[in-house]
Formats: structure tokens, sequence, C-alpha cells
């Protein structure tokens, strides 16, 4: 019993952290370095890799995610305080929402079939599927869900996400969420909500807000099975040749105009890029291990850790005083390493004043400027004049 008294808490997380910022190919490489090396807030650690692989098959994934959600508040606090520019469409958003969420689902990789308990489990199993929800404000994950089952529909998740939406909320979904039963309780919880239109979707016109060459904004009234009685509001916005439909609970276009909901839902794409750092940076695609704990306690760890990356990128876009979306979160962690070179040779002491020094620009925190994109001659705030249709 007594590893447990040794591997607590404090030890368990350095240790987890430690394995991820490091990308420690395994256990076994992990105990040697935990035995030789000072690590995070802890000191060198005498354990077997026995003992260190038992702990992770033991040790409360709950815990981790306690640790995470205990965070959150005082990452977002931080995050609120800071003056770096933000999208005009989520500051837009923020004067009428509370919180902008956007969610999704994505597979876990295949289950590690080392470990006896699974190894009658066919090869290439999947460890189930996880559900996220990220704030587009402050570009934290707030909330995940896990299923078992890898090939799970979103829809499974519809109930998790009833319970966590709060009234003044504004949320982002894709279209592996198209329930308009889903919606209409969304809608009558005080919950807004955006996603894009299947094309098989029958409506019939109400009004018209808006019609031009590259924009129509309309309240619409569903006409087929659909289940949801609310009026809604189709938006349909022309990029190049191409239109693309946006189907949204908020009628009142003084709220938000055609062009900033528009904008608000290309901004989903940051949940997109939060799995992709997840899974290929910070190796959530590797699992450790074959158990159900393990698998949880490697994904509350990835998401904590995926944070706190976050919360030191949003500080260097701060420091630089440029949007976040400027910063690139993969050369951030690949910046640390440079960083701890030179904190040990006493030639830094803080990672953001390093970062955002200009003899480091080469580090490529700070992506480089496209060519500037044509823009609409519509403002995203341009308040919209009712047409008769």
């Amino acid at each position: 019993k007594l590893r447990d008294r040794i591997l607590g808490l404090p030890v368990m997380l350095a240790v987890v952290l430690t394995m991820l910022w490091r990308q420690v190919p395994s256990v076994h490489e992990l105990t040697r370095l935990i035995c030789r090396e000072e690590f995070l807030w802890c000191r060198w650690l005498k354990v077997s890799q026995q003992a260190l692989s038992k702990r992770f098959l033991n040790f409360p994934a709950e815990i981790f995610k306690r640790v995470f959600l205990d965070l959150l508040p005082l990452l977002k606090q931080r995050a609120l305080e800071r003056t770096r520019p933000q999208p005009e469409s989520i500051t837009l958003a923020q004067k009428h929402f509370s919180d902008i969420f956007a969610v999704d689902g994505s597979c876990l990789e295949a289950l590690f079939r080392k470990l006896n308990s699974l190894k009658d489990v066919p090869a290439g199993t999947l460890a189930g599927k996880i559900c996220t929800v990220i704030d587009l404000v402050t570009h934290h994950p707030v909330q995940c869900w896990e299923h078992k089952e890898p090939l799970a529909h979103d829809t499974n998740f519809i109930d998790e996400i009833l319970s966590f939406a709060k009234t003044g909320s504004l949320w982002l979904f894709d279209r592996g969420f198209y329930d308009f039963e889903f919606f209409g309780n969304l809608i009558n919880q005080g919950v807004a909500w955006i996603t894009r239109l299947k094309s098989n979707t029958k409506y019939k016109v109400k009004s018209v807000l808006l019609i031009s060459s590259h924009i129509r904004d309309q309240i619409i009234q569903l006409t087929g099975k659909e289940g949801c009685p609310h009026l809604l509001r189709l938006i349909e916005i022309r990029f190049g040749k191409t239109w693309y439909r946006y189907l949204t609970s908020i009628t009142d276009p003084s709220l938000l105009s055609a062009l900033a909901i528009a904008d608000l839902y290309r901004r989903r794409w940051r949940i997109e890029e939060a799995f992709l750092i997840a899974k290929r940076l910070l190796d959530l695609s590797y699992l450790w291990t074959g158990s159900e704990n393990g698998v949880m306690l490697q994904v509350w760890a990835t998401w904590l850790f995926y944070a706190v990356l976050v919360d030191l990128g949003d500080a260097v876009a701060e420091e630089l005083k440029a949007p976040f979306d400027r910063i690139s979160l993969e050369m951030t962690f690949r910046g640390l390493y440079h960083f701890s070179v030179a904190y040990t040779k006493v030639l830094a002491e803080d990672p953001v004043t390093y970062f955002a020094a200009p003899e480091n620009k080469d580090l490529g925190i700070l992506k480089r400027q496209r060519q500037a994109v044509h823009k609409s001659r519509i403002s995203i705030e341009q308040p919209q004049v009712e047409t008769k249709p």
C-alpha cells in the first residue's frame, strides 16, 4: 500500500503532465526519468516500474477531472481580464450571451492489448468516443463526456448537453447533432444555437429580413417531421460561387447580423483544432493503457494540459497585443523545450516574456500573416432592415 502514499495526487499529476510535455513513449522510460530527474514541482523519486504501472490502472480518473474543473474558473478569469483583440463576431455575441460554446464528438484510438484482461479483445478495437465542449471566448475545453461505443452517433450525448446548457448561452453544432426535438428543447431552456442546414430540410418562408446578391436572411417555419414548432432563422451566405446555409434560433437580427452568425459558425473550427492538438500533438491518439479508468485518466490529463497550453498562448498574445488566432499552440508547445534550456542556463525566468521577445521570433509562436482576404462591404455589425417578401 505504500505506493498509494508515495504516488498521491500531487506526484501523479506531475508524473502524467511530464509524460505529456516530454512526450515520454512508455511507462518504463518514464520510470527511468523520474528516478533520475526533478520533474515539474517534484524531486526525483525512487519507484519501480511495476508500482507506477499499477498506479496508472487504479488511480481514479475522476480526481484528474475534478482538478481540471477546479482549475477552469481561474483560467477563465485570467482570459477575461486580458485585453488582446477579440474577433468582432465574438465581441458582439458576448453582449447578448453569457457563454459561447462549440461541441463535437471524436473517436478514441485502438485499445492497448498487452493487458491480460484485454487479450481476447479483437485487434483494432477502439477505446470509445468522447464529446467535448470548447468555450469560444477563452478557447478552453470546459466539459467532456465518454461513450463506450466508438461508432456512437453524436446525438447520444444530447441528454448530457441539455443538462449542461445554461439559460442565456449560445451553442454551435455541426450536423452530427441535427435533431430538431433536441433544438426545440434547447429553445425551451432559453439556450440559443447555430447549425448548418441539411439540403433535405423542408420549410416555408414566413418573412424576409434581407435579400442581396450574396446574403439571404429569412424567418422560416419547418414543415416536415422534424418536430420543432418554433420559428427559426435561415441565413444563406455566398462565398465565391458557393452558398452556405445556416440555421439558428436567433430570430432577432438586431442581436446578431447574418454575417456575424456566419462568422461565429466559422469559428466552430476551433474545436476541430483542439482535437487535432490533443490527439496528434499531445499524443491522445496513442493510449497508454486499455483499462477504462486508464483511458479517461489520459483524456482528462490531456485536456488539463491543453487548457494550460491555451492559457500560456493567450498570455503571449496579450504580451504581443495580437489576436489569439495568430498564436500557434503547436509552436508554443515545442518552444517549451527551448525555454527550459534557457531557464536551466539562467537566461530566462518567464515563458511569456521569453516567447514574446523579438530575438525569439524564429520560434514561430506568432503565425505569419496571410495575404489580405477580400472583405464584404457589409459590416458584421450592420443592422438589417426588414424587407417584405
